[in-house]
């Protein structure tokens, strides 16, 4: 069976990102398997209801997406508005599709607080990094779904090899 797999909208080239750009990867694995039908792209913050360009937004004192799951963290924006509602939606959003193409793996940016799956920012908006996942990245990695980073491309390629 052919899997398909869940892929941040940024990394497919479309600008969604919170300042409008795209954070486009050029892989052949990536191209190979567009060309075979099997990206599901997703932005769990344009799904959540933000729109482009947006306020950047990390979580809050250097938490992760598993503590705003468990309603023990926030995400703020750099004003220092609380949100967490709008993360959670787009989480739940991708989750639900990627449950409705049946994806088992999602590609998703690093350091995004949704899509983050090796690192994400401290919440201090100084550009701090530090280890962790993302709201989305945790939410799908709850329900089964290997996450990879962008630069884990050749890990899930290996691992889709594998998969037959």
């Amino acid at each position: 069976m052919t899997r398909k797999i869940l892929v941040s909208a940024c990394l497919l080239g479309s600008p969604v990102r919170y300042n409008g750009a795209a954070k486009t990867l050029v892989h052949p694995a990536l191209d190979a398997w567009r060309r075979e039908g099997r990206v599901v792209s997703v932005c769990p913050e344009l799904s959540g209801g933000f729109g482009v360009p947006r306020s950047a937004a990390e979580i809050a004192r250097a938490q992760s997406g598993e503590a705003v799951l468990a309603g023990a963290a926030r995400v703020v924006d750099v004003a220092g508005a609380d949100v967490t509602a709008l993360f959670l939606a787009g989480a739940q959003a991708a989750l639900e599709l990627a449950r409705e193409h049946d994806c088992r793996f999602a590609l998703l940016i690093d350091g995004s607080p949704s899509c983050g799956s090796r690192f994400i920012h401290d919440g201090s908006f100084s550009g701090q990094r530090r280890a962790g996942a993302g709201v989305t990245a945790a939410l799908l990695r709850q329900h089964g779904i290997e996450v990879f980073a962008d630069s884990e491309i050749d890990a899930l390629n290996a691992r889709l090899a594998r998969e037959g």
